[in-house]
């Protein structure tokens, strides 16, 4: 009797232990991973486009395609339509400015349902100077980071300091903001989230490395106005 009782205990023991096993990974919820967490909170936050002067703008008619027509944006920010004459466009959203027009067309029409397309984009770029390969404006087409416009201008020239690149844009109330950006930790992939998104009208400095400072003293202020070579002192064997 007692074997048997050892017996039925022990199988008592094994089959509570399973069913708590099945019910505690029943309620268990696999926690997402860190690189998952990680890559959602790098993903970029693409900010709506507000028209910019310049820009070419096509306004469609749902119901009354005569009224069709396509406008630039006028250095002041004005566009001429028919029937509504001028209207500010600029530093509105293509939506916001598809509610306007479709207020300002309801006095004149029954079903002023239209839409507002960008069809290009006259202010789209940002300016690359400093230590790059070709320097200049750069078109700002969708999605462009600081090093994805670096390499369009060419890539960095041997002195350029990559730790301390600038960018120089518009803040709040029109005054200049700037940012530093190591380029150094995105090229050797430590930290991605350097690498930042432009905006229109952004200047990105790439400045000269401390070497490269004294080496351009150096040839200007001692080679240029050295008589002799310095090769002269390091072949000169007495």
């Amino acid at each position: 009797m007692p074997g048997r009782f050892r017996k039925f205990l022990s199988l008592l023991i094994v089959v509570l232990a399973v069913c708590l096993g099945l019910s505690a990974c029943s309620g268990v919820r696999k926690a997402p991973s860190s690189s998952g967490e990680q890559a959602l909170q790098a993903a970029p936050q693409v900010e709506e486009y507000r028209i910019q002067v310049g820009d070419q703008l096509e306004i469609k008619f749902f119901y009354n395609s005569e009224l069709n027509e396509q406008a630039v944006v006028r250095p002041d920010g004005r566009i001429s339509l028919q029937l509504v004459k001028e209207v500010v466009a600029a530093g509105f959203t293509p939506a916001e400015l598809t509610r306007l027009l479709s207020t300002k067309y309801a006095d004149e029409l029954q079903k002023p349902e239209l839409v507002v397309i960008v069809r290009s984009f006259g202010s789209q770029r940002v300016y690359v100077d400093g230590e790059v390969a070709k320097p200049g404006m750069i078109p700002l087409v969708g999605y462009v980071t600081v090093s994805q416009a670096i390499s369009q201008a060419g890539g960095l020239k041997e002195g350029a300091r990559a730790t301390d690149v600038v960018v120089i844009r518009h803040g709040v109330g029109n005054r200049p903001l700037t940012l530093t950006v190591n380029l150094q930790k995105v090229y050797d992939g430590t930290d991605l989230q350097q690498d930042i998104p432009l905006k229109f009208f952004d200047i990105v400095y790439v400045p000269r490395s401390q070497i490269a400072n004294v080496n351009i003293w150096v040839d200007q202020y001692i080679r240029r106005n050295l008589p002799i070579s310095l090769a002269f002192f390091y072949n000169f064997n007495p």
